[in-house]
């Protein structure tokens, strides 16, 4: 892939740019096996997913800068001005599609960017999602609420500039804080969630709930889970720092599936998840029990025969470590986007041992990737109760830190 924001040196954040696919791919998978070698043996390592290199990106995440009827939308160079990135390529088409109708409507507004340096101005981000089925989610992130009448007044104009739009919001984040969203949101449309078709089932996205940045990438490790489970076959399945329950669900979609509990501290994310959930009750895909519950992963830990977990960069830490090494689990399942902290954790898990690892390649064009383990032990099977982590309680909402 070329892109000419690279080569102008406008943008260098997809570091590997202009690097063969198969050399990133081939570099990816021995770093992580290398990173990881002291805990994963060379025949559990299966061949790497493969991703498009280029138009895989199912969200937008765009910096507002420039001035009122002249924004830019991309990101912030050295200086803290704006960088314009519409056409940069690593976009889904839909997503790339809209995002020059979404300069044009903020131009025709008039909104007023916010000046980073200054910490002045109203409009932050855009923040734009495209389904498999081509709709969209677009968030308009404010500092104030003196701007966002005319977001509202300017809906109609924009839903009819972007015909697939299904959910579109206006976010408030009034601190002066290098975050891309706040914890207010107001949904201007009927529809407050999107579908995202992942052919086995459809997930629901809130405006705050996480899902992986690689659509096809994330129904491969989805579906690799999926057989993972089925090949061990527990009764249970305890699914922490589950975000819209991806994997739990896939799960409970199989033949002979377990229980599924599903623990997140997103309170959107676990509406999002038991949305799913009721879908495939109502229709019959899932029959066994599946809950989610919102709370922090490890202030408590349920026993169940299979544990699933997905943290975010930082890893389990070593309290939640103990408490799965001291668990009666018999097989972790370990989706990570950092092969340092997993590495870290592995090593405080002694007692299992990893039998299959898969690196799944979810940022192309960049040096990170997803690597997915099974590690198994022997042991009785468990019943369904409950054992404290000793953890700090969180108030289930709480924002989790943030991942790619």
């Amino acid at each position: 892939m070329q892109c000419g924001y690279f080569e102008r040196h406008e943008c260098r954040s997809c570091t590997f740019m202009g690097q063969a696919y198969a050399e990133q791919l081939a570099g990816k998978d021995r770093a992580a096996r290398a990173g990881l070698a002291e805990a994963v043996g060379d025949s559990a390592w299966r061949e790497p997913l493969a991703s498009r290199e280029s138009q895989f990106r199912n969200k937008a995440k765009l910096v507002v800068g420039g001035t009122p009827g002249a924004v830019t939308l991309g990101i912030l160079d050295g200086d803290r001005r704006g960088v314009d990135l519409r056409r940069c390529g690593l976009h889904e088409p839909v997503v790339a599609q809209a995002i020059p109708v979404l300069a044009d409507w903020i131009d025709d507004l008039r909104l007023l960017p916010y000046d980073v340096a200054k910490r002045r101005g109203e409009l932050k981000h855009v923040l734009v999602t495209g389904s498999p089925a081509e709709e969209l989610m677009v968030r308009v992130v404010l500092r104030g609420d003196s701007q966002a009448q005319r977001v509202r007044d300017g809906l109609e104009d924009l839903q009819a500039a972007l015909p697939h739009l299904r959910v579109a919001t206006v976010n408030h984040l009034p601190e002066h804080v290098a975050l891309l969203e706040g914890d207010d949101e107001e949904v201007l449309t009927p529809a407050r969630t999107l579908a995202m078709d992942l052919g086995r089932l459809t997930l629901h996205l809130g405006p705050r709930s996480f899902f992986q940045t690689n659509t096809a990438v994330a129904v491969g490790l989805y579906e690799q889970a999926r057989d993972w489970v089925a090949e061990q076959a527990p009764a249970s399945l305890l699914d922490l720092y589950c975000g819209v329950g991806g994997f739990g669900l896939f799960a409970a979609t199989l033949p002979d599936a377990p229980t599924v509990l599903g623990v997140e501290v997103s309170a959107d994310a676990v509406a999002s998840a038991r949305h799913t959930a009721e879908s495939l009750r109502d229709s019959g895909t899932a029959t066994n029990r599946v809950e989610f519950r919102c709370g922090d992963a490890g202030s408590e830990l349920p026993d169940a025969e299979c544990v699933v977990v997905n943290p975010p960069r930082r890893g389990l830490g070593d309290e939640l470590c103990a408490a799965i090494e001291s668990s009666n689990a018999a097989t972790l399942i370990y989706s990570s986007c950092n092969p340092t902290t997993l590495a870290r954790d592995l090593a405080a898990l002694p007692t299992f041992a990893v039998t299959d690892a898969r690196l799944f390649d979810m940022f192309p064009q960049t040096p990170h990737a997803e690597v997915v383990v099974r590690a198994t032990r022997g042991g009785p099977h468990p019943s369904w109760s409950v054992r404290s982590a000793r953890r700090p309680r969180h108030r289930c909402g709480r924002p989790r830190p943030a991942r790619r």
